[in-house]
């Protein structure tokens, strides 16, 4: 029988890959020192072993018959479609797989998932934040904990989750997985820096799986014990820790599906060779959702990429004049959720510009991680500069954004969407653009006043300020690693998990 017989779509892929010789789908790290894993492996990983990043091993390019087929798909169908491209079948069933992104997205207010908002002078909006928790990260996070589920259902085992988040992160992480058996959830949150109602999102949530740490420091600071845990391969391997920051795949590969929504929603046809151009303006922080535009990208999605940063702005100085180090201290923003210093992500995009150079990432990583300095090479420079547009955007540039779109549209903007909106009412162009949305206005109270704005409150979001919280004050001073070491220790004892690993194929 042919491979145009009666198989149906996806068999028909596997007999054809294999008829032609395709290698399996597989994860290695940017540093070229672990994997290759399979889809599992990668899932159940924070950082590689070797420090870097998992990556496939090689991306799939999509032809202009697919792009076209797949421009009448809904959000969920796209994300079904991309996912299938990089978790093998005989890993996950189709039926299977569809089945844990439908209960993933089940929970989501709008009936699209997400939505577009077409507003005055082109200034188009891809609202990513109608989830549980009003924030972008709900769409990959919801996807990521059914994949952990189904595989820790079937193995009988149990991971021990540990999060550093500058706002969003954290409560997304804990609403993908709160009350699940096979999981514990270790947050670290930095007091002070997120918004009351990103901490009562997280605090509010009283599980027995989940543990909040409210700590006495900024994003980055949070950051470093979590690191320190991980790096202890011992101890990581015994309570078996992973990672939902965006150093998981899994959520690189859901926001891929980001870009592909926001290209169809705005070409204007793809009916025209070449096919049309879609600027597509990305709001960042730790670079996952920039990294997921470069995927697509290198699939064939003609996208122009703009990251758009705030005050912390290493990554428009990275793409501005290649230099990728650290300013003095993290600066905080309206725009909390970006205030980021370390956006370990861009390692991701230099990989795949440099044409998946290991060697040159170890070496450059190496050198950023001793001295927090870098000047990339020059032909690496110029290749970022040539896939990357930036811009950074002041507090001031945000209020001003976010004044004029209530102005003309009677529309708020939360502060990271409105560091988009920033560029677009700068940069005026006649190409077709896409401003990402990554959080609801409606968790950002006090950037709406400074804006002299009044904030619309969904029952849900004020029916937190009654609830009861509970948290672990870090204080400064204290050995944070030990704390959380302790911790996770007595969790597994009291569970009767300890040394219950995930074989990582």
């Amino acid at each position: 029988m042919g491979a145009g017989g009666f198989f149906p779509e996806e068999l028909q892929r596997i007999h054809l890959g294999k008829f032609l010789g395709e290698a399996p789908m597989e994860y290695i790290s940017t540093r070229g020192g672990a994997g290759p894993v399979g889809f599992e492996g990668a899932l159940f990983s924070g950082f590689a072993p070797d420090g870097g990043l998992f990556m496939p091993r090689r991306v799939p390019s999509l032809g202009r018959d697919t792009l076209q087929r797949w421009s009448r798909l809904s959000y969920r169908e796209l994300v079904k479609e991309l996912c299938s491209l990089f978790i093998p079948a005989e890993l996950v069933p189709r039926s299977t797989l569809h089945d844990l992104i439908d209960r993933a997205f089940s929970r989501f207010r709008h009936k699209d998932v997400v939505h577009l908002s077409r507003l005055k002078n082109g200034l188009n909006v891809l609202e990513l934040w109608h989830g549980v928790t009003y924030a972008f990260k709900d769409l990959s996070l919801s996807c990521t904990g059914q994949f952990l589920q189904y595989f820790l259902e079937k193995k009988q085992k149990h991971v021990t989750i540990v999060v550093g988040t500058s706002g969003d992160t954290g409560s997304s992480a804990i609403e993908s997985v709160r009350g699940q058996k096979n999981m514990d959830i270790f947050v670290l949150l930095p007091k002070g820096f997120c918004t009351q109602i990103q901490e009562l999102q997280m605090t509010t949530v009283i599980e027995d799986n989940v543990h909040v740490f409210a700590a006495h420091g900024n994003s980055d600071e949070i950051d470093e014990p979590i690191k320190e845990l991980f790096a202890d391969v011992d101890f990581a391997r015994k309570y078996n820790l992973m990672s939902l920051n965006s150093v998981n795949w899994s959520r690189i590969m859901v926001q891929i599906a980001h870009h592909f929504y926001a290209y169809f929603q705005c070409a204007p046809s793809l009916d025209t060779n070449p096919l049309p151009v879609v600027e597509i303006v990305v709001p960042t922080g730790g670079g996952g959702n920039i990294t997921a535009g470069c995927i697509a990208q290198k699939m064939g999605l003609p996208i122009q990429l703009v990251a758009v940063v705030n005050s912390n702005d290493i990554i428009h100085r990275t793409v501005q004049h290649g230099d990728f180090s650290l300013s003095e201290s993290v600066k905080a923003t309206l725009a909390s959720a970006m205030d980021i210093q370390e956006p370990y992500n861009v390692e991701r995009i230099l990989w795949l510009l440099s044409g998946s150079d290991s060697r040159l990432m170890k070496t450059l990583m190496e050198r950023f991680s001793a001295s927090k300095r870098l000047q990339l090479p020059e032909e690496l420079h110029r290749k970022l500069s040539q896939t990357l547009r930036s811009c950074s955007a002041s507090d001031e540039d945000i209020v001003r954004a976010m004044q004029l779109c209530w102005e003309e549209n009677h529309y708020l903007l939360c502060p990271h969407s409105a560091v988009a909106a920033h560029y677009h009412y700068s940069q005026p162009d006649s190409t077709p653009r896409c401003c990402l949305a990554p959080a609801s206005a409606a968790k950002f109270q006090d950037a709406l006043l400074r804006a002299g704005l009044v904030p619309q409150l969904p029952p849900d979001i004020t029916a937190l300020m009654a609830m009861e919280t509970r948290s672990t004050p870090l204080e400064r001073g204290q050995d944070w690693t030990q704390v959380l070491r302790e911790r996770i220790e007595a969790t597994a004892q009291r569970r009767g998990v300890v040394g219950q690993g995930v074989t990582q194929s």
